[in-house]
This record gives C-alpha cells, structure tokens and sequence, in this order.
C-alpha cells in the first residue's frame, strides 16, 4: 500500500500528478442517514473549501433527497423493456458536466451503506458512465476524476488489518475509477469516529478535509 505519511487515526491512497482546473464543477455525494453527523460535517467542510476555488459544486444527499437505491427489473441493461427511470434522470442530468466526483460515507460491517452501493448501480450504470461496445463495456466518464473520504467507528489500523481497506479501495475506487473511466485522486479514511468524538479530533479532522482541497483544487 502507498503510504503518504497521512495524520494519525487516517488512511489515505494518492494519485501521483493531481490537478488544479478552477474551472472543474464538483459532485459532492453524501451517505449518512444522520443530517448532524461526522460525514456530513465532512462534506459540508469540502464544499465550503472548494467552492472558491472551483467553478460550481453540487451537493447530493441522498437520505435527504429519499433516492430510491433498489435496481429494478427493467433497469438491468440486457433487459428487453430497459428503461432510464426519472429518478435516475434528473441525478444523471445533474452530474452530467461534473468534473470531479466527491464521495463521502462511512463504512459499516466493515462496507459502505447500501444506499451507495444502490446510487452507483443505478445512476452510474449503462448509458452514463458505460456503453456498450465492441468487446465489452465502454467507459463513458473519461478524464473525470474521483476522490473519496469515508469513516469508522473502528480505528483505521484495524480496518487495514482486517483487510477491509484494500477491499474498499479495490471495488469502490479502482475498479468503480477503470469502469466509468476516472482517475482516482485520493481515498481519505478517518478512523476511531465514535459519539462523544472529541471537538478538536473532529477540528483536526476537517482541516485534513481543507488540506486535501487546498492541495488538488
């Protein structure tokens, strides 16, 4: 595993060559079904970071907004009556001209909620983020870029030993990044976030959030 020297209690993976565009629109997606909770107070610290930098920026909350994350029977790309549902439409039709996709959610059972692993099979499928085409699958979000930030209540070192970072890494970075064809910035991991977490942990937690903007926007 890379290791960028990141603060205790944090897992991070880097690209090599990040990029700075002012003129990038960021997607910032957020997972917790608490509104006051450390995910979405990451995600808030993200979007008040980057929106002086960056052109637009977006927030999707997907409890707030109730997203439906079950893939229906005709929502599947070899089905005979396959259809874009509305739901799907208008989040597709939002993120359309994003450049920069930000994930924010915490990992349960040592893996990201439900309601993410529904989002990316339905709005990040056939037609969006890949078409078919000779051979295979064709990557449809090419030089789009994807960053992530998520958290446990498990220190990160445990989560490392156990093997549920790589496996994280491995199916929601890399392998989600090749298919839609992004580059992966970074995976920011905060672990040890438990109620009661101390207000300067979380202080230092969101300038982390500000620091890794500041460096690739």
């Amino acid at each position: 595993m890379q290791n960028n020297s990141p603060p205790a209690g944090t897992a991070s993976f880097t690209a090599e060559f990040p990029s700075h565009d002012s003129a990038m629109k960021h997607a910032i997606i957020v997972v917790h079904p608490k509104q006051e909770s450390f995910v979405m107070t990451l995600a808030g610290a993200y979007r008040d970071a980057v929106l002086p930098c960056v052109r637009d920026a977006i927030f999707r909350d997907l409890y707030r907004e109730n997203f439906e994350p079950c893939l229906h029977e005709d929502e599947i790309p070899w089905a005979k009556d396959f259809t874009t549902h509305p739901d799907v439409a208008a989040e597709r039709a939002a993120l359309q001209d994003a450049d920069v996709f930000a994930f924010f959610y915490p990992l349960w059972l040592n893996t990201p909620p439900a309601m993410l692993k529904g989002y990316l099979e339905r709005v990040f499928g056939s037609g969006f983020a890949y078409g078919r085409g000779r051979g295979g699958n064709q990557p449809l979000l090419r030089g789009r870029k994807l960053i992530s930030f998520s958290s446990s209540g498990a220190p990160t070192d445990w989560v490392i030993q156990t093997g549920a970072w790589q496996a994280v890494r491995t199916l929601f970075d890399t392998h989600f990044a090749a298919m839609c064809g992004m580059e992966v910035i970074d995976h920011i991991h905060f672990g040890g976030i438990v109620p009661g977490i101390r207000a300067d942990a979380v202080a230092k937690h969101l300038e982390t959030v500000r620091a890794k903007v500041a460096e690739y926007f």
